[in-house]
């Protein structure tokens, strides 16, 4: 079964079909692949088109997410990967820098994307949260996704948009009760 919903909200169906770039990291195929299954779900039931580009580890994924941003062909952006603990520091800067990458993207930039790179300390734990019948992290992502794109085509419509609209009746609601 598909989960549609993140954190309680409806998934959007966005028309025009947003271009939605997954960019994945395959350093565990196994958990790659759970996560891109449950991300291109979501993807499809919102009616989103994704297309999916690998890089080799979780660092690559904000230079990659920018580089795509450059050329204006996509919407949104679906960051899949996982890093699980060794015995080093090396999984605290793959986890805070990834992390911190991608929300500087979103910062920034304003590029609408969700961030499915699991953090985990075993194999186990990457599992379940890669699974889409389980955890769903992938699918999660691409929610947070379509959720962002459709905040931003809100936002950018403009002050005759859903937002002018929604600030109106805002704007009218307190004017009858003053």
């Amino acid at each position: 079964m598909v989960k549609t919903e993140s954190e309680g909200l409806p998934l959007p169906r966005l028309t025009p079909a947003p271009r939605v770039l997954i960019v994945l990291a395959p350093f565990y195929r196994a958990i790659a692949d759970g996560l891109l299954a449950g991300a291109r779900a979501v993807l499809d039931e919102a009616g989103a088109a994704p297309e999916v580009i690998e890089v080799p580890g979780a660092l690559e994924i904000p230079p990659a997410i920018r580089l795509a941003a450059e050329s204006g062909r996509y919407e949104g952006y679906v960051a899949l990967g996982c890093v699980i603990r060794g015995e080093t520091t090396h999984y605290d800067t793959v986890c805070n820098d990834s992390s911190r990458g991608l929300m500087l993207l979103g910062v920034e930039r304003g590029l609408c994307i969700g961030n499915g790179i699991l953090t985990c300390e075993n194999m186990a734990q990457a599992e379940a949260r890669a699974n889409p019948a389980d955890m769903d992290k992938g699918g999660g992502a691409a929610a947070a996704a379509v959720h962002m794109i459709a905040l931003a085509r809100r936002f950018r419509a403009g002050p005759s948009g859903p937002a002018a609209d929604v600030m109106t009746a805002a704007v009218a609601a307190s004017t009858r009760t003053a």
